[in-house]
């Protein structure tokens, strides 16, 4: 169980650190680079993806540094929450601009760290 979480995590991460291009592509280019699911970068200012961008790296970061230097690794499922929550919201952005299919991603990720955060909370983790 535990090396199915950390695989998740590192997954997850990585998802998470490859997200952040948004904060140094110009949204027109991603728009029109990544077809139908990448239009919704349209709906937000340079500067709101730039802090979604952020907050995505934090993410990246706290579900593995914590763990991984052993300094307060209660973050890593506090963190697998809060991606949990991003991943909510960017289901919802997608459900109320209708792409249904493209919101497929966005649910396993958000099953994923859902996974993480009751694993690490739970049966796995750091502390017990």
């Amino acid at each position: 169980m535990n090396l199915a979480l950390w695989i998740v995590t590192g997954v997850l991460a990585t998802v998470l650190l490859i997200s952040t291009s948004k904060m140094f592509v110009p949204r027109e280019k991603m728009a029109a680079a990544g077809g139908r699911a990448g239009q919704w970068v349209l709906d937000f200012s340079p500067g709101a993806l730039r802090v979604i961008g952020a907050l995505e790296l934090l993410a990246a970061v706290g579900l593995i540094l914590p763990a991984l230097l052993d300094i307060a690794p209660v973050l890593v499922p506090i963190t697998a929450t809060c991606v949990a929550l991003l991943f909510t919201g960017a289901a919802i952005m997608r459900l109320r601009r209708g792409e249904r299919v493209t919101i497929i991603p966005d649910l396993v990720y958000l099953g994923m760290a859902v996974f993480v955060a009751w694993g690490r909370f739970g049966p796995e983790s750091f502390t017990g």
